[in-house]
């Protein structure tokens, strides 16, 4: 484990200082930084407008990323590749990055799902980063440094990402202060300039910080995993919704798109013979209803283990169609990536099982 400060989250002063203590000029700090965020350079070695002396000084004094890829895996002919990163204290996180063709009513884009923490501590039922447990939050740097991986690795001639959705391990709002961070850290002039209405964060519905969000001026975009119409059914699928039910998280979300403009996006996981029938889906068209909400509809991705199951695609059609007919935006999300784990948690929890198990 390194004793070195994160490059990503250095301090510019602090870099010109580092620079300056071996008599190189205010402007070098300026070069090495270009060349981190914007030419996206694999390591310090590679920023060639800098005097050998000054990279061996960021060398020395900086962790060049705080993630490193462990295993990489890509499916869809190439348009979804998931990351197992490893930390500089061993522990693994995933990252996915998918792209999506340009259609009549959307453009081209390529989206990136970053973790928050590693593993989740809020135990959904359907999830498999749940199963596994929680170990700790991310640093700003672990978070930052996943945009940096991805975007590194997209080959030339690939898109560039276009946006990015904490919909990876863990319950963004549970580390807030370390996602905001990484957020304004992003949208820098001087870093990425990447702005922050490209940005969605996917919460269980952590109330308080649902209202704080909307006081911070990031007019990021905000999804509440909501996955039931009903308080019974969901605290039984997501425990903390006892602590936070239905109505509070909806009017939380409703206070926060009439605050910041921006379209709330209701995720539904569709497990069958739970939550995909066409009543279901008619109280949950009553609970929704506002003129900046959206329904997105998840078919459940199977967990090894798990005994739950999405829906046929003609079910998870007429739910679609209840919530259309009450004049609700809805799609129904493409499943990516089966093949080699893409849901949130499979991949690590894979890699666990396989060095966990008896030779």
């Amino acid at each position: 484990m390194t004793d070195r400060a994160a490059f990503a989250t250095a301090d510019p002063a602090e870099i010109r200082s580092r620079l300056a203590a071996i008599g190189e000029a205010p402007y070098r700090a300026e070069q090495a930084q270009q060349w981190f965020w914007q030419r996206l350079v694999p390591s310090f070695g590679q920023m060639r407008t800098l005097p050998v002396p000054a990279r061996r000084q960021l060398e020395k004094v900086y962790a060049f990323t705080t993630v490193t890829p462990h295993v990489k895996r890509v499916a869809d002919n190439g348009k979804t590749v998931k990351y197992l990163l490893r930390l500089a204290d061993g522990r693994t996180i995933e990252t996915v990055v998918m792209q999506y063709d340009a259609t009549a009513r959307s453009r081209a884009r390529t989206t990136i799902c970053v973790s928050s923490q590693v593993g989740c501590p809020i135990g959904c039922t359907f999830c498999a980063t749940g199963r596994s447990g929680f170990d700790r939050n991310l640093s700003e740097a672990e978070i930052v440094d996943q945009f940096l991986t991805a975007s590194r690795d997209l080959a030339e001639g690939q898109r560039a990402l276009t946006n990015v959705v904490f919909m990876g391990m863990g319950e963004p709002l549970n580390n807030y202060a370390a996602v905001v961070r990484a957020i304004r850290r992003w949208a820098a002039p001087d870093t990425l300039n990447f702005s922050p209405r490209r940005v969605t964060i996917s919460t269980i519905g952590l109330v308080p910080f649902i209202e704080r969000l909307s006081t911070e001026g990031l007019p990021v975009n905000l999804a509440i995993s909501l996955h039931a119409p009903d308080d019974e059914l969901r605290s039984s699928m997501i425990p903390v919704n006892r602590k936070y039910p239905i109505a509070a998280i909806v009017g939380a979300a409703r206070a926060h798109a009439e605050r910041t403009g921006r379209r709330i996006s209701y995720e539904y996981v569709l497990l069958r013979g739970v939550n995909d029938s066409v009543e279901q889906a008619k109280r949950l068209a009553v609970l929704v209803k506002h003129r900046l909400s959206h329904v997105n509809l998840i078919p459940m991705n199977p967990v090894e283990g798990s005994p739950l199951a999405p829906p046929s695609k003609q079910r998870a059609q007429a739910f679609q169609s209840v919530l259309q007919a009450a004049g609700i935006s809805t799609t129904i999300r493409a499943t990516r990536g089966l093949d080699i784990d893409a849901a949130c948690g499979q991949l690590r929890a894979r890699q666990v099982q396989t060095v966990l198990a008896p030779a």
